[in-house]
């Protein structure tokens, strides 16, 4: 299966030697569940897009250090992008930053999360149960790095899981899939990251983020239903 990753940010330099770039993450993830997974890149932050809509099987939006109502002008395209795909019933996944371009893009709103930072493992109760959801499980806890989060949906989305945190953590609308969660990250990249950003996150929040990390993360299991829901929506 041929899958097109749309870049959407660079992983920090002083970061980047131990742990590689957001391409390199997704490899390494989508591979360890189906090794004949072949992924080309689009770097969306510079201004490249695909120009046709069926040059993957399907497509990926990775997460950003950007928000989605930051006016740029390459956020604006993607947004697009995202209708096209949409209307043309073709399937897309966003991870963080993507999960709510997808939502912003089809009609929803994103906003700074009242409760700060959500940071570390999040715990997430599965709310309604898709045939593309296998194996099937009652939660689903993956590492998060985010401020902002979806906080009105599109008119069709459906909510498949929860948190007291986020309540829209995983959604679908039609052919598109967001996930609050980042299947990519290593719980070893998530605590570096949250040391980098200690001063932005607060003393107290990176504390308990490191602390949920000692927990494993169903990264293998989200990565399954990635893959799954685009072979369903193929």
């Amino acid at each position: 299966m041929h899958i097109g990753l749309l870049q959407c940010d660079d992983v920090n330099p002083a970061l980047i030697e131990r742990h590689g770039n957001y391409p390199a993450m997704f490899q390494a993830l989508l591979t360890r569940s189906d090794p004949d997974i072949r992924l080309s890149v689009w770097r969306c932050l510079d201004g490249e897009f695909p120009e046709q809509l069926d040059a993957c099987d399907g497509w990926l939006i990775t997460g950003s250090k950007h928000g989605v109502n930051d006016g740029l002008a390459w956020i604006t395209t993607l947004c697009e992008f995202v209708r096209r795909v949409h209307a043309a019933k073709l399937p897309l996944v966003g991870v963080c930053f993507g999960h709510q371009v997808i939502a912003r893009a089809l009609g929803g709103e994103v906003e700074k999360h009242a409760r700060g930072w959500g940071v570390g493992l999040s715990f997430n109760r599965v709310r309604a149960q898709r045939p593309w959801m296998q194996p099937p499980q009652t939660g689903l806890d993956l590492i998060v790095s985010h401020q902002d989060q979806v906080s009105v949906l599109p008119a069709d989305a459906r909510v498949l899981a929860d948190s007291a945190f986020c309540a829209f953590y995983l959604i679908e609308v039609g052919s598109c899939l967001g996930v609050q969660g980042h299947p990519e990250f290593s719980p070893a990249y998530s605590r570096d990251l949250m040391r980098l950003r200690r001063e932005q996150i607060g003393e107290h929040r990176v504390r308990e983020g490191e602390a949920s990390l000692s927990v494993a993360p169903d990264s293998a299991v989200m990565t399954q239903w990635m893959l799954a829901f685009i072979r369903h929506w193929r």
